[in-house]
């Protein structure tokens, strides 16, 4: 922490003026704090991953068209709330733990402010202050009971509690990109090509856009994101092709 002109400015404060500034420079920063992407992106992948080994399963064993579609429909399905369900409760579970985390923070704050202040001092040492302007920060500081807060939760959960991801727009995310992701591989069938080889390489490039896409957006080399995405792709549908093969052979 660097406090400059205001020696009781808080990480909030100073994340409030930097970003400012930055806006005020054209310079932003994208959300990081796991709202939407986080789910949206594993959604996607998921739904596509899924679907086309599903897929490839059951074509592998040489079942019709049909069923193909019907299985990868129901895949669909499933799969798309599925995804929303456990993000929306993980989510939730997330946030109702550090809201205890907060209370019992909150309650300690109230009843034992000195050892509280001691604390906040000692974190502000850390963080290179010398022992006397840390111990006049923190007192300044837990004159605000709020702004003491946010920092105790910041310096001890390392998270803002104010600034939680939210578990309705996680499980959206969710199941709107597995939904998406998962239709990928069932185009061919549902416009008439009915080939496991049309699913695979239509399967195959999606895997590989999105793999770099992802690679982009978190600044790595969009080759490598890309050819990871698409090899883990391809080595699920190859698995459960296999055993969908060797399967529908033993029972025919």
């Amino acid at each position: 922490m660097t406090l400059r002109s205001d020696p009781t400015a808080t990480t909030a404060d100073q994340g409030q003026r930097a970003r400012r500034r930055s806006e005020a420079h054209g310079h932003q920063h994208r959300d990081v704090s796991g709202g939407w992407l986080r789910p949206a992106v594993f959604g996607a992948m998921d739904g596509l991953v899924t679907n086309v080994s599903l897929i490839a399963g059951v074509g592998g064993g040489g079942v019709p068209a049909k069923t193909i579609v019907l299985t990868g429909l129901a895949g669909l399905a499933a799969g798309a709330f599925s995804m929303a369900t456990g993000e929306f409760v993980s989510v939730s579970s997330q946030n109702d733990l550090v809201a205890a985390e907060v209370s019992k923070e909150r309650y300690e704050l109230e009843h034992n402010p000195e050892s509280e202040r001691r604390e906040l001092a000692a974190a502000f040492r850390r963080q290179g202050l010398d022992a006397d302007l840390a111990d006049q920060v923190a007192s300044q500081v837990s004159k605000r009971p709020e702004q003491a807060l946010s920092l105790h939760v910041r310096e001890e959960l390392g998270i803002d509690h104010r600034d939680l991801p939210s578990p309705h727009v996680a499980a959206a995310a969710s199941l709107v990109t597995f939904a998406v992701g998962a239709l990928i591989p069932l185009l061919p069938y549902l416009l008439g090509f009915g080939s496991l080889a049309a699913v695979f390489a239509l399967a195959g490039v999606f895997a590989f856009a999105g793999g770099g896409f992802v690679a982009k957006i978190t600044d790595r080399p969009f080759l490598r994101g890309a050819l990871r995405q698409f090899l883990l792709a391809a080595a699920a549908a190859a698995i459960t092709y296999g055993i969908g093969h060797a399967v529908g052979a033993a029972i025919r």
